[in-house]
């Protein structure tokens, strides 16, 4: 499978901000106990690459991804330290020309149809929709299906477990990213089992119900 094919079977991308190296691990054995082996790491924090590179080293099956990544060096950074995809919140021109001269695969922040237009010029099909509830969430992407009905969105921001379900529903949305399981109080208080349980529950939320039903 390729990166873009296991995010989509994934369906969330949990979004962490961790400013402890020492968490690091605790915290991917309770995305991959919770059954969600993605996770990606925002570029937020002074410890963010050493993150990467923790879990990446222990955990080869986790999928992970460096967040807020704005520089060429950012990119140079995350790749040797083991993440397999870039997302921004914004476009960069030059971030995205080095990620595709390096084969790493990089899902761009839009939120208007001129942004969506400068990113279909770079050659990208998969975008990422942020900040996605400040935006117009459901109601806007709906609307972006009509003109753009060959792109997926991966809307991120504001996103809850409440309303997880209703952007997945969409069509043109192939996961979420998230950040209620993954808050950065549970990860500061060393609350793993709870991550674990809410990693569960957003899963369960994630799985459609054709799946559900043949499981069952």
């Amino acid at each position: 499978m390729t990166v873009m094919d296991r995010i989509k079977s994934h369906r969330i991308v949990p979004v962490v901000r961790m400013d402890d190296r020492e968490k690091a691990l605790p915290l991917a054995e309770a995305l991959l106990t919770g059954g969600l082996p993605i996770a990606e790491i925002t570029l937020r924090t002074p410890a963010a690459i050493d993150v990467i590179s923790a879990i990446t080293r222990t955990f080869p099956r986790m999928l992970v991804g460096a967040g807020t990544v704005s520089t060429v060096g950012q990119v140079e950074a995350v790749f040797d330290a083991g993440a397999r995809f870039v997302m921004s919140p914004g476009i960069n021109p030059v971030v995205v020309a080095h990620c595709l001269d390096i084969g790493m695969p990089v899902i761009l922040g839009v939120c208007t149809p001129t942004e969506i237009e400068t990113a279909i010029a770079m050659g990208l099909e998969t975008l990422k929709f942020f900040p996605a509830a400040a935006v117009g969430g459901v109601p806007m992407l709906k609307a972006l299906s009509g003109p753009y009905d060959d792109l997926e969105f991966l809307p991120t921001g504001g996103i809850s477990a409440n309303t997880l379900a209703d952007y997945l529903a969409l069509p043109n949305v192939i996961a979420c990213g998230g950040s209620w399981m993954v808050a950065e109080e549970l990860i500061a208080e060393g609350d793993f089992a709870e991550i674990e349980a809410l990693t569960r529950d957003a899963v369960g939320r994630a799985v459609p119900a054709p799946i559900l039903e043949r499981v069952a």
